[in-house]
């Protein structure tokens, strides 16, 4: 761009400036009327979209582990184990899953989160956890440590 005088180029606010609006217009382009045409006003609306849609994500987020949470709370009391115990019998057992896998496991694969259900309480009752309930171990788990005890 060439300047003929000194005016024109303290004038001239160079090409940042187009970029920057342009992506702001870019954002705005689904909108309707001035929210789309005029900048002021675009760039207020654009800016307050990105913040909704940022806090849409963190919600996103956040239901889904309560999606996680419930689901995993009605397996385990199908099965007349806590959430804790399930959780703290498969870390003792070096079963590292997490709340989402479990929960998958929970929908998908009845059988498999029984037989987790299954190993980690009896391994909680190995291991001395007095919430344990009597009725809730099973009697056809061989886990490390429980074969010791029934010898």
């Amino acid at each position: 761009m060439v300047f003929l005088t000194a005016q024109l180029f303290v004038r001239s606010r160079g090409p940042d400036e187009f970029w920057r609006k342009r992506q702001i217009f870019k954002l705005a382009a689904h909108y309707i009327g001035r929210k789309r045409n005029c900048y002021s006003i675009a760039i207020k609306n654009v800016h307050r979209a990105l913040l909704k849609t940022t806090r849409g994500r963190q919600l996103k987020k956040q239901d889904m582990r309560e999606l996680w949470e419930t689901r995993l709370n009605g397996a385990t009391h199908e099965h007349n184990i806590s959430l804790r115990i399930l959780l703290e019998g498969l870390n003792r057992c070096n079963i590292l899953l997490n709340r989402k896998s479990l929960a998958n496991l929970a929908i998908w694969e009845p059988r498999t989160f029984k037989c987790l259900s299954d190993i980690a309480c009896a391994k909680a009752k190995l291991g001395g956890i007095k919430r344990v309930a009597n009725n809730s171990m099973p009697e056809t788990v061989m886990i490390k440590g429980l074969v010791d005890e029934l010898d």
